[in-house]
């Protein structure tokens, strides 16, 4: 029997890293319970995908200067 043959496709369930085969019905996950938690955890934004902006007008958008104001002084 060649390697390839014997074996067989798993992975680590994410949330609680207990190993799971492709035919289980929760694959990737181990259970409703782990799946669940996950879902949990994009929703609250604990999860994020995020990539470096480097589009100058995107960087203006998400920090405004306030017109006149030196953005390397502080308040005093």
């Amino acid at each position: 029997m060649s390697p390839a043959k014997s074996k067989s496709h798993s992975l680590r369930c994410p949330t609680c890293r207990t190993l799971v085969l492709a035919s289980d019905g929760n694959f990737p996950f181990c259970s409703d319970r782990c799946r669940l938690i996950d879902l949990g955890k994009w929703a609250s934004g604990g999860y994020v995908i995020s990539t470096p902006v480097t589009d100058p007008e995107q960087l203006e958008s998400m920090h405004p200067e306030e017109p006149g104001k030196d953005p390397s002084h502080k308040h005093e």
